[in-house]
């Protein structure tokens, strides 16, 4: 299991798929899906949906979100330099002189760097100033309009920090979207287990789309498939390392996390506190196959959980999750064995879930 999540994952990372282009990346998922004869199908906004159905207890969608932030192309100069805006919360600090690929179905990648100015003429005043989104440039080594649009590349395309994956010491992987393509392949394994059990409540797999957008990808198929629970798979914010002491106790190679309570805390005023049913199963699964359990409560954080729980007559909610570091950057770090525990305890957890599992609040 620990090789196959492994290699699902550093293969999920080399896909782009930017929020609302997540052609490529979804083929992919759907491919290795057909490999194990898993049946899916992709709706209309893109989500790509299996459904195992089940014999006793409420319906379950789990799902994580296929799809990566970056930018979008805004206009291309007639010199070729390409200016664009950003999808998602890219940092700013963390993009200048990185490499990225602007891309088409139907064309060879095209590889750029974003535009850094050249120390040697850059101003005292300017040497600790991050320039703002809206001001980044993409140099390609192209020299006119024409020859950028010959690789496919206009207005509206899809622009990705370049696919990387690599592993690094004690069982850890760095790579350009652990977030979420970790959560995918936490989800393939799961698939791959769904297929072969004998019984247990009907469980929907979603590999969602356009949750670095607007957060709202995974409603169209929650609104399909009408669970009575949700449990969304994604990252929690790692914090050990020296500025993220405060933040909490998440700890890469500790185990699986729990979030107890996210708020994003700014614009959209929205987040999760779960069941208390799904926390006590949580709790118990992790008991049972002695899994070290951690817990998160942040505010910052928002997924799509938030807004599938307010459906129809409420669903039964809980964020779980992997630690993670460098969120949203270039190359973001977790460890495989989170990963391998967090399958581990979603099967032993939707395995409780059975016709006397009660969601009602007394």
């Amino acid at each position: 299991m620990k090789a196959r999540i492994k290699s699902d994952l550093m293969e999920l990372m080399m896909v782009p798929g930017l929020s609302g282009h997540e052609d490529l990346i979804r083929a992919e998922i759907r491919k290795k899906l057909k490999t194990e004869d898993i049946q899916c199908a992709s709706d209309r906004l893109g989500n790509l949906i299996s459904t195992f159905k089940g014999d006793a207890g409420p319906s379950v969608m789990v799902f994580a979100h296929m799809d990566q932030l970056g930018f979008v192309v805004r206009k291309i100069n007639d010199d070729g330099i390409i200016k664009v805006v950003r999808m998602g919360g890219v940092p700013e600090r963390a993009l200048l002189s990185q490499s990225v690929i602007l891309y088409s179905k139907h064309k060879p990648y095209l590889e750029g760097i974003i535009y850094n100015k050249s120390h040697h003429i850059t101003e005292p005043n300017e040497k600790y100033i991050v320039p703002k989104a809206s001001e980044i440039s993409i140099d390609t080594g192209l020299r006119s309009k024409l020859e950028v649009e010959q690789y496919g590349i206009k207005i509206g395309s899809p622009v990705v920090y370049k696919p990387q994956s690599l592993e690094v010491k004690n069982d850890c992987i760095a790579g350009t979207s652990i977030d979420d393509r970790a959560g995918c392949a936490v989800l393939l394994e799961l698939a791959r287990h769904l297929k072969k059990r004998k019984n247990g409540p009907t469980v929907h797999i979603v590999f969602s789309v356009q949750e670095e957008f607007n957060l709202r990808g995974a409603m169209s198929a929650a609104h399909q498939v009408k669970p009575d629970i949700a449990i969304q798979i994604d990252l929690m914010l790692a914090t050990d390392t020296p500025e993220t002491h405060d933040y909490g106790e998440m700890e890469l190679g500790k185990g699986p996390g729990m979030s107890l309570f996210s708020f994003h805390g700014r614009g959209t005023l929205n987040g999760v506190i779960p069941h208390p049913s799904l926390v006590d199963l949580m709790e118990q699964s992790a008991d049972l196959k002695n899994i070290k359990l951690q817990r998160s409560a942040q505010v910052g954080v928002l997924t799509d959980l938030s807004y599938i729980q307010q459906l129809g007559n409420g669903v039964a909610s809980i964020d779980m999750g992997f630690p993670m570091r460098n969120s949203h950057s270039s190359l973001e770090i977790c460890n495989i064995n989170d990963l391998v525990s967090l399958e581990v305890l979603l099967e032993t957890a939707l395995s409780n879930i059975t016709s006397e599992f009660s969601l009602i609040r007394s």
